[in-house]
């Protein structure tokens, strides 16, 4: 009987330590609709707030949210705002509303959001929450008659290769990790109490056609598309500036082999007289020789972010031509009618 308790109980410590795969981000209507109306008061600025919910199963459950006041470059004023989390925490919990921290959200500005300091304030949160998502926001975007709004999260894989910082082409292809592996896309299912969704019908007009209906016949897209080529240029004109410190690093890597073999050559040479002479050999390898020195390669990580940056840009260019080919194509037939 006792070998079974302890066998059990085992069992169930193992089983607890397996974490299932994250599946879906579940956000309530009232967080979502948060996190439009702060993103839309501040825009185009850039804005952040918090992400409160549980973690259950392979669900994360996004119950609530807090916007974080504006950042300033002030140490103190950063401090007033970190007082200021901790305090909406310690409210929240007073009137019994969740306060466990599941992750933040941001707005974004025409879908730039792959940067360094997104992956920074991952693997900050990473360090406390185990798992945690970034829900982006683009209000530009949501203007087009769509809900721009996506859960992020790192790979597992790129998590690893950015805490040894192993950036280099060696330990990517011995991982397999590719630009594409950085960010995984979580999917959103929005879901509301019965109450509020039977209050929410009672709310609808009744016109079946709602605002965000006409935005999406809107033809006056060109400035959207225009700035989403705009940045894309940007982009390109980084990677090839990131092309270009590879190929200085490849030149000096392939002289500096060139100098070593000639540096060889010559001291054989030496060593084959010197052996015809009797005397002591001279090492082959000179450690104090700056020709041996190895030369740092380049981190890729900045490569593989601009990457993902342009994929992104081409995405929103091709749905939206998608959808402006749609409209003209309706708008044609209407005009025969």
């Amino acid at each position: 009987m006792a070998n079974t308790m302890a066998r059990s109980f085992l069992q169930a410590v193992a089983s607890e330590e397996v974490t299932p795969p994250l599946r879906v981000v579940q956000m309530e209507g009232l967080a979502v609709l948060k996190i439009i109306k702060h993103c839309k008061e501040f825009s185009p600025a850039l804005v952040t707030g918090q992400l409160l919910g549980l973690d259950v199963g392979s669900v994360l459950e996004v119950t609530n949210c807090f916007p974080f006041p504006i950042r300033e470059d002030d140490e103190e004023i950063e401090a007033d705002g970190a007082n200021y989390q901790l305090e909406m925490m310690r409210c929240l919990r007073e009137v019994n509303v969740d306060n466990n921290t599941v992750g933040w959200y941001q707005s974004t500005l025409m879908g730039l959001y792959q940067t360094v300091e997104l992956i920074e304030t991952f693997m900050n949160y990473q360090e406390n929450i185990r798992r945690c998502v970034c829900i982006i926001y683009d209000p530009s975007k949501s203007n087009q008659g769509v809900l721009a709004l996506k859960a992020l999260k790192l790979s597992d894989s790129f998590m690893e290769l950015y805490r040894n910082n192993e950036f280099n082409g060696d330990k990517l292809r011995e991982k397999k990790v590719t630009w594409v592996d950085i960010f995984e896309e979580i999917p959103i299912k929005v879901s509301n109490s019965a109450l509020i969704s039977a209050f929410m019908t009672e709310l609808e007009p009744d016109s079946p056609v709602a605002q965000c209906d006409f935005d999406r016949l809107q033809l006056s897209t060109s400035s959207f598309m225009e700035r989403n080529l705009e940045f894309m240029i940007e982009c390109m004109e980084d990677l090839s500036a990131e092309q270009n410190r590879f190929q200085y690093y490849y030149r000096n890597v392939s002289r500096q082999q060139a100098q070593q073999q000639a540096w060889l050559q010559k001291r054989r040479t030496e060593n084959i007289a010197r052996k015809a002479a009797g005397e002591e050999l001279l090492p082959e390898e000179d450690p104090s020789n700056p020709i041996f020195k190895p030369i740092p390669e380049p981190s890729r990580l900045d490569s593989y972010l601009i990457n993902n940056q342009i994929a992104n840009y081409c995405n929103q260019i091709n749905g939206v031509a998608g959808q402006n080919f749609s409209r003209l194509y309706l708008m044609k037939a209407l005009h025969e009618n």
